[in-house]
């Protein structure tokens, strides 16, 4: 299934990138879309500017020989996939960036996450971009293993009350299903559920509520809680080999932990979950998740989202 039409990498040039150009290229020929890297770098020193010209193609050259190499070691037929190159300033990088695709039309970023400690957490430019960029973003983690034996998840929240949350789990569930199915083949869906006023109820000397009355709340929460999410896999109309993780407890903390003990590869998750307010993402549970992943990550917003950055 083709989701996206005209796609965004973003390097910054001056290292290697191969892992991040390999998901690229492979997005592109899975979506049969062509691929612009855009080459986020500083402006040559004013000192000299008889070598503007030289510094620029330089770039150019670097960054050509490398996406020749990945496609070789992907072993792209010749025109399997079209590529075009762009420079800008990384004075500002994620609005820089934002701009150039409000500017060109392109529909999905992808860049290599640049990560606080080399494992986990994401820096400033890749957590500005999950807030306000209008598209997706992928945000790449190396990947170890071949394209069959990539496994993919997506954490949806069915009884989100946000009008518009609906609709993006469903989009995130029509997204997942076919990255699996180019991919190994299954999904995983997961979703949290908690009862968070069970430890204040339990053992209350103002609040006289029974063990036995807060267990049957509990058992009904997480029927009701399961019944929404079958409901919403259900509506989505995916098809296709698929688990249901239903985890109680705190997303915060299962997410990033069931990402990493079910050895997941790529998650799609939600990173804005409201339309009306520009750059606002789901509270603090979609910041710890992200800042806590070793994995590739696929950020989505949903329709109406409305970037706080301007195209000029």
């Amino acid at each position: 299934m083709r989701h996206y039409h005209n796609l965004l990498y973003v390097s910054h040039g001056t290292t290697d990138e191969t892992e991040g150009l390999k998901q690229a290229l492979s997005l592109a020929r899975n979506n049969d879309a062509p691929l612009k890297v855009l080459i986020v770098c500083p402006d040559f020193p004013a000192e000299f500017p008889g070598y503007q010209k030289d510094y620029q193609e330089s770039i150019l050259a670097v960054a050509e020989a490398r996406v020749q190499r990945t496609r070789d070691a992907l072993k792209l037929e010749e025109g399997a996939v079209e590529v075009s190159m762009a420079l800008v300033s990384d004075t500002t990088p994620a609005i820089n960036i934002i701009q150039h695709v409000l500017q060109h039309g392109h529909d999905l970023v992808i860049k290599e996450a640049e990560s606080q400690d080399n494992r986990c957490g994401l820096k400033t430019i890749d957590m500005n971009l999950l807030r306000k960029c209008p598209v997706p973003v992928w945000l790449c983690r190396p990947i170890q293993h071949s394209r069959q034996h990539i496994r993919v998840a997506v954490a949806i929240d069915p009884k989100a009350q946000e009008a518009a949350a609906e609709s993006l789990s469903k989009r995130m569930l029509a997204l997942s299903r076919s990255l699996a199915d180019s991919c190994s083949g299954e999904l995983h869906i997961l979703s949290c559920w908690d009862y968070e006023f069970e430890a204040y109820l339990r053992g209350n000397m103002w609040i006289k509520t029974s063990d036995a009355e807060i267990d049957q709340t509990i058992v009904r929460t997480q029927a009701e809680h399961r019944a929404a999410l079958d409901a919403l896999i259900q509506s989505s109309g995916i098809s296709g080999l698929h688990q249901i993780h239903h985890l109680r407890g705190k997303a915060t903390e299962l997410i990033p932990d069931f990402a990493q003990n079910q050895n997941i590869d790529i998650l799609v998750m939600g990173t804005v979950a409201r339309t009306g307010l520009p750059g606002f993402m789901i509270g603090n549970t979609a910041e710890n998740i992200v800042q806590k992943l070793n994995c590739s990550l696929m950020g989505l917003k949903p329709q109406g989202f409305v970037s706080p950055v301007k195209a000029y």
